[in-house]
């Protein structure tokens, strides 16, 4: 394929996590030039950040961005640390162009209207042919506004600040939140040494087995997600009670609404690394959601008052896009963007979002279908771009003289 003509100006893309990194490569497989615009000091900023024990609940094969497999020596299921060394080798392998220490606080249309102009730290104004937006799922820690939350005695975090149970071994921890990152959380305290683990649930969640006799989870996930929801529901109701025990004496019934119209909704299930056990053996023991704190305890909705050691609240992210694109009136009324992968909103066209969606499929395995979608929109939007402006010279050439 011919190259990006060197007179337009490059694609932007922000943030150098697994969908930056996927987008600049396809980009340059098409001939265009992307730049990747990091705040931080290196690629897969936010996966350094997660905590030790954290592996890829989807497997290596389905787990690997355009043009590079992911190591067979790091596993059927991807560590934290390999998943850094991985993306830091796709980077160097692909020669991707990197500027890191830059962060994009506001994208605007370019005056010319064909483009954009970013607004980056130092002062830098960049203008761009089109700007891919992959500042990532886990952008900035979600903490509930918990009545008297200042007035707690313990210890509090949030999940994005917790590493490893080594600085809660001998303590009494209360995790909130029953998404995969809470539960495996509650389960690396459990075997970690804390001397009481509790697991707050306001949303009892679905629980699959993250492989069973060596079929991932995931494989499933990827054949149903374009059956019927309805369909996906009972079948996930009958593998879930054959797979999955009975947890309603300790504290977590089946769910009464089914697993894939939870995953419309945004609720992904969690894929179990232990919690079954854990809370069969009552490990992990599981409470009411917590409605706030009073007197320096926790309350909890059933009405009763806890007091542990320390509170992990894993509770979520934000996007945190209004000030990077809020102005533009692409986000819904929950912060996320209205269009993803290829489809840019009508309303600015060149403007393109990956990594918002949490996929039953898998997020890395979504990034990389969407950097191909993505890289084939922008090639076909900067080719007719180009023969627009040069049936605009031909014209101009053809008028006469006065």
């Amino acid at each position: 394929m011919a190259a990006f003509p060197p007179t337009v100006s490059p694609v932007y893309v922000i943030g150098a996590g697994p969908g930056g990194l996927a987008a600049a490569y396809a980009l340059r497989a098409r001939g265009v030039r992307a730049v990747i615009l990091e705040k931080s000091d290196g690629v897969g900023a936010s996966w350094r950040r997660h905590y030790d024990r954290l592996h890829l609940h989807t497997t290596r094969r389905l787990s690997a961005l355009p043009g590079l497999p992911i190591p067979r020596r790091f596993g059927r299921w991807v560590s934290r640390d390999d998943v850094v060394r991985y993306l830091e080798k796709y980077a160097e392998h692909h020669e991707l162009e990197i500027v890191t220490g830059v962060e994009v606080s506001r994208v605007e249309r370019s005056p010319d209207g064909d483009g954009w102009l970013l607004h980056a730290s130092g002062g830098r104004e960049l203008t761009g042919s089109a700007v891919v937006v992959a500042t990532g799922f886990n952008h900035t820690p979600h903490i509930p506004d918990w009545p008297g939350r200042d007035g707690y005695g313990g210890e509090f975090l949030h999940a994005g600040a917790y590493r490893n149970a080594e600085p809660f071994a001998g303590r009494d921890v209360l995790v909130v939140g029953t998404g995969n990152t809470g539960a495996e959380i509650a389960v690396d305290l459990t075997e970690g040494g804390a001397s009481r683990v509790r697991l707050a649930v306001r949303t009892v969640p679905h629980i699959v087995r993250r492989s069973t006799v060596g079929w991932a989870a995931q494989y499933n996930s990827v054949l149903v997600r374009r059956l019927p929801t309805a369909f996906v529901d009972r079948l996930a109701r009958t593998m879930a009670k054959v797979s999955v025990p009975d947890l309603a004496a300790h504290g977590l019934p089946r769910p009464d609404s089914g697993l894939y119209s939870r995953v419309k909704q945004g609720a992904i299930p969690i894929l179990d690394v232990g919690l079954i056990e854990a809370v069969r053996q009552g490990k992990v023991e599981i409470v009411a959601a917590v409605d706030g704190f009073e007197d320096g305890q926790v309350a909890l909705a059933d009405g009763t008052r806890i007091s542990p050691d320390a509170v992990i609240a894993a509770t979520g992210y934000v996007r945190a896009l209004e000030g990077l694109v809020g102005h533009l009136d692409v986000l819904d009324d929950r912060g996320r963007p209205v269009t993803h992968g290829p489809r840019a909103p009508e309303n600015a066209p060149g403007l393109y979002f990956t990594g918002y969606t949490n996929p039953i499929s898998g997020n890395i395995r979504e990034l990389a279908i969407d950097a191909e979608k993505i890289a084939k929109a922008v090639a076909r939007r900067a080719a007719k771009t180009a023969a627009e402006r040069q049936r605009r010279q031909t014209r101009s050439e053809r008028q006469p003289t006065a």
